[in-house]
């Protein structure tokens, strides 16, 4: 049995966070810690030199964040990994390997992330299929469940792929992966996840859920650089055609004496999916340093850290004071406070960037994402926050 993470203590130290200001907006972006800060400034400067970089050096790098992001998903084959510049890329290349009938349908959510809607979208127009967009029965208690419910119904024998987020970007209402990977595989459907919003920040165990593609975007819970992300790409996919028809992604590629003779077969695995100039010699030791740093702090240590911030955010008396509602807040680091309804949320979240606390407002919520450099002092400040503005 693997042994239970070490409990985490605020990480503040190893990131440059301005003094005074309360950053609880890891959902929006990380901020970078001085590790892969150092690791960029590195790669900045190795860049003056070109020609000491080798054949290695343009697939080395890649190849440790295939490694990295396995061993962060609990993956046998780091191969599967394609390294991507956006969600959107990576489910674009889902989208391009899926042909859908008129009679089908693809399941999706309401109000989820552009990124995993408007690539389905067109899919459906262009086949004359159904986008079957699923939305939350009602609001209050049982909501989450109920939700995850309305999923599973949604999902018959005309669709052809489900596409959601392992939780909801704008509130953090966690979907049950498992049994919908259940529903979707018993009629056929691929299953697709962005997990952007919570792989890093909670543990992910691929042969658990099973999905069909799983996408995540590098800047936020993998606290990595901007622009570079990583997918995961099942059997499904095997024979698929890329977006980009790279040289990298060939058999051969390694051997840059003979690219003149190069063949036409592709690389084992999802390398195939990788992006143009996957050897981004600045992003990817960003993205490997993240990567490490992640798995030194490891996911289930980090979501028992940030669940501890929540708790003790949402149990206090004061948000009832306040009218705010908490309790359908479903992730430990990332959660949406309902505001009364007479209330502007994004009024009430320029008031707080105006006192230095930092948020987001997605909707009628105002979205709280803690991360391990958040310490009690910041949930008090936003709690005082609230008050000054709601009072």
């Amino acid at each position: 049995m693997k042994p239970a993470a070490t409990p985490l203590t605020c990480q503040r130290e190893r990131f440059e966070l301005p003094e005074g200001e309360h950053y609880i907006n890891c959902a929006y972006m990380a901020p970078m810690s001085k590790r892969v800060v150092q690791a960029g400034m590195e790669a900045l400067r190795l860049g003056t030199a070109p020609g000491r970089k080798t054949v290695d050096d343009f697939f080395r790098g890649s190849d440790v964040v295939r490694a990295r992001f396995a061993e962060l998903i609990r993956l046998a084959d780091p191969a599967r990994v394609a390294l991507v510049p956006a969600v959107s890329y990576g489910l674009a290349t889902v989208a391009r390997n899926t042909t859908l009938e008129r009679h089908q349908n693809v399941v999706t959510l309401e109000e989820q992330f552009p990124s995993n809607v408007h690539g389905w979208r067109r899919l459906c127009d262009e086949a004359g299929a159904s986008l079957r967009i699923v939305s939350p029965p009602f609001e209050g208690p049982g909501r989450a469940a109920a939700w995850n419910e309305a999923i599973l119904e949604a999902i018959d024998g005309d669709t052809a792929l489900v596409a959601l987020g392992s939780v909801h970007w704008s509130d953090g209402t966690r979907f049950e992966l498992e049994p919908i990977g259940e529903r979707a595989r018993a009629v056929g459907a691929a299953f697709v996840i962005d997990g952007t919003q919570s792989v890093g920040a909670d543990p992910f165990d691929v042969d658990v859920v099973r999905p069909d593609a799983l996408v995540c975007g590098g800047y936020k819970w993998l606290t990595g650089p901007y622009s570079l992300g990583v997918a995961y790409f099942g059997s499904r996919y095997d024979s698929g055609v890329p977006l980009e028809e790279t040289w990298m992604g060939r058999v051969g590629s390694d051997d840059f004496s003979s690219l003149v003779r190069q063949g036409s077969a592709y690389r084992g695995g999802a390398v195939r999916y990788d992006v143009g100039e996957v050897a981004n010699f600045v992003l990817v030791p960003m993205l490997i340093a993240a990567l490490e740093q992640v798995l030194g702090w490891s996911p289930s240590a980090i979501a028992s850290y940030t669940r501890m911030l929540r708790d003790g955010l949402l149990e206090s008396e004061r948000l009832d004071a306040l009218g705010i509602d908490g309790s359908e807040a479903g992730s430990p680091h990332l959660f949406g406070l309902r505001l009364p309804p007479d209330r502007d949320p994004e009024h009430l979240r320029a008031h707080l960037a105006a006192l230095g606390i930092h948020v987001s407002v997605r909707g009628r919520v105002v979205r709280v994402s803690p991360h391990v450099y958040n310490d009690g002092g910041d949930l008090e400040a936003l709690l005082q926050g609230l008050e000054t503005a709601l009072v």
